[in-house]
């Protein structure tokens, strides 16, 4: 038995793999997409908006002022009866020289037996409190500036009663071995030199200005009381007038050329966060070294121990629009008398009236839009794309021609608002290694929250960056 059997042939032909198309179809758009984006230019932009620059206006500034240093009289021991930075007037009690030493022996007997007030000891806290609150580590040498201030408000309050009935130390018996010695004039008294009292602005050295190098020497010597001291030894030293200075070192004359125009410059002592006008002078030494000196009429109390003193300088000039230094460049432009712009075409672009001749030699004109970027009172700066050196120009309704022949430089950066490079012309108020604060709001500048190009380099004038 056998039976027919229909064999069919299997169809190798499939239908199409539609998700492999799509696959190809984006893969090659990907490919394209990459290619473009490797060979197409890249400009980036930056968005201007009101800042400041972080610069750096802190200086530790050295003080002058009109000091007078006095010497002892004779040998003995120096016993002084006036605080550290109290003023006295003519005829005050400031130290005493005992060639015994027995006034100090009585002085200290006398400590031992007095007791302080309330308010005594309140003075006391209010100077330690201070201290506290201000003391650096890196500063430590202000640990025995505190401590012989300590020491004078103690010898100040304790003596107290001393002072107001110097008969006790008559009825000691030892007066006539004490020499007491007065205030010649009025001033703040200090007890310690350093050798900077007679110096000057025009004296002033990057040396004289180094704090680490005034505590590497050691120059700052502090006078004692109790102490034995010599005939002509220094014993204290009157500061004498209200008026003091602060001198720092900046970077360059010109820096000092440009905090000199200001006149007046505010100071914010870090010390105790007090601000002050001080007002300015400038020098600047045989080496090209430039100093500032800041002259003040009040604070001297506060200061008149402190050699050298932490100032932050207040400078308004700080404050405007914000670019970077990446984005300003300087170009050129022809600079044409105001009378030879016009009006033209159906619009009213601005431009100029060039001279030109026609194939038979005819002489005729034509109107070339061209824009404006600067003006002064009589001139006008215009771009230099349609325009040549030595082109003729046409002053309307007038016989009168101008040849172009000038040319001045401005500094500006590329606006990218309208998609292509608009150069705009900007004043630079300050600047630092990375950025500038420019004059917002000028006539053919830049406002808050334009676009800019970020690298003026990769641009050219009236580049179309965006389609």
């Amino acid at each position: 038995m056998s039976s027919d059997k229909k064999v069919e042939k299997l169809n190798k032909n499939r239908g199409m793999n539609f998700g492999l198309i799509i696959f190809l179809v984006i893969f090659a758009y990907i490919i394209a997409a990459l290619f473009n984006y490797m060979t197409e230019k890249h400009v980036e932009s930056y968005q201007v908006k009101l800042g400041a620059l972080s610069t750096n206006n802190i200086f530790k500034g050295v003080t002058l002022r009109d000091e007078t240093i006095v010497r002892a009289s004779k040998s003995g021991y120096v016993n002084y009866f006036a605080r550290e930075s109290e003023r006295v007037g003519v005829g005050n009690l400031v130290y005493s020289l005992d060639e015994s030493g027995r006034v100090a022996e009585y002085l200290t007997k006398d400590v031992e037996q007095s007791d302080l007030t309330n308010k005594d000891l309140t003075e006391l806290k209010t100077d330690i409190l201070s201290f506290v609150n201000e003391f650096e580590p890196s500063n430590f040498s202000n640990v025995y500036d505190f401590k012989y201030n300590v020491e004078g408000t103690v010898l100040k309050l304790s003596n107290a009663n001393i002072l107001s009935d110097i008969a006790k130390i008559n009825e000691s018996g030892v007066s006539s071995l004490v020499d007491f010695n007065y205030a010649p004039t009025s001033g703040y008294v200090i007890y310690s030199i350093d050798g900077y009292e007679d110096i000057s602005l025009n004296d002033m050295t990057s040396e004289l200005v180094d704090y680490k190098l005034y505590e590497t020497e050691s120059k700052k010597k502090q006078l004692i009381s109790n102490e034995l001291v010599a005939e002509g030894d220094a014993v204290y030293k009157l500061s004498t007038n209200e008026d003091w200075s602060i001198v720092i070192q900046v970077e360059s004359p010109e820096k000092a050329e440009e905090l000199l125009e200001e006149k007046y410059i505010k100071v914010k002592f870090l010390k105790n966060q007090d601000t002050s006008w001080g007002k300015v002078s400038k020098f600047v030494n045989e080496a090209n070294e430039a100093f500032i000196m800041l002259t003040f009429t009040n604070s001297m109390m506060t200061f008149c121990t402190d050699r050298f003193i932490d100032i932050e300088l207040i400078l308004d000039e700080d404050n405007g629009l914000k670019v970077p230094n990446s984005s300003i460049i300087e170009k050129e432009f022809f600079i044409i008398p105001k009378e030879y712009i016009t009006k033209g075409g159906n619009s009213n672009n601005s431009g100029v009236l060039r001279e030109y001749y026609l194939e038979d030699g005819t002489k005729s004109s034509e109107f070339v839009q061209t824009a404006i970027y600067n003006e002064t009172d009589d001139e006008y700066y215009l771009d230099d794309l349609s325009l040549r050196m030595g082109d003729v120009l046409i002053m309307t309704d007038s016989a009168n021609t101008y040849t172009l022949n000038k040319k001045g430089s401005l500094i500006g950066v590329y606006n990218i608002n309208k998609g292509y490079a608009d150069f705009k012309q900007i004043n630079i108020l300050y600047q630092n290694d990375e950025y500038s604060i420019i004059k917002p709001n000028m006539v053919y500048g830049l406002s808050a929250y334009d676009y800019i190009v970020l690298d003026a380099s990769t641009v050219n004038d009236d580049e179309l960056l965006y389609d």
